[in-house]
């Protein structure tokens, strides 16, 4: 029979570098939680411009996918902070307190040198974009740069996130993988 997990939101106790962290992750989720709602605005202006003024439009749609996408990305630490990622905690839970702390450590610094990678060349790839101008191909001609940004951004929050829940882990204010 398996324990029910009472994984909840990462502790910060009284670490100074963990609580930054955590407010960082937090004023993230707030500024996906923002662009979502803008989202949503911009599309009932579109739906209203087409529909009731039978009018045509240029910029709504690709503001609204580059809004989501942005959301999405820098809406990522949050949902690491308040422990929202999909988690298969069998193993975890079947595994003796060192063995549990070992795996925690494993897995973060995994985690953290993949999220590493797709914050060098999100960066990259956000630079890219900047230096050469780059727009895209709508009548709107959006700067690419401008949403190409949340990737690097959003990465890297969701990376400061992962470091804080490792420093956590091996500091003992927080339990591997949330588990008593």
């Amino acid at each position: 029979m398996a324990a029910h997990s009472s994984a909840a939101v990462a502790h910060t106790g009284n670490n100074p570098f963990l609580r930054a962290v955590a407010a960082i992750s937090t004023l993230a989720g707030w500024c996906s939680a923002g662009m979502i709602v803008l989202a949503v605005v911009i599309t009932c202006q579109m739906i209203t411009i087409r529909f009731v003024f039978n009018g045509s439009t240029v910029w709504q749609t690709e503001a609204v996918i580059y809004l989501v996408i942005a959301a999405t990305l820098i809406g990522l630490p949050y949902v690491q902070r308040l422990r929202g990622h999909v988690n298969v905690d069998l193993i975890p839970i079947s595994l003796a307190p060192r063995a549990r702390m070992v795996m925690a450590v494993f897995t973060l610094s995994m985690s953290i040198a993949i999220i590493g990678v797709m914050v060098w060349y999100g960066y990259e790839y956000w630079h890219l974009a900047y230096e050469r101008n780059w727009k895209s191909d709508t009548i709107w001609g959006g700067r690419l740069w401008i949403p190409y940004l949340s990737i690097p951004v959003g990465f890297g929050l969701l990376m400061l996130q992962l470091i804080a829940d490792l420093v956590a882990v091996l500091t003992g204010v927080d339990k591997p993988f949330g588990l008593e």
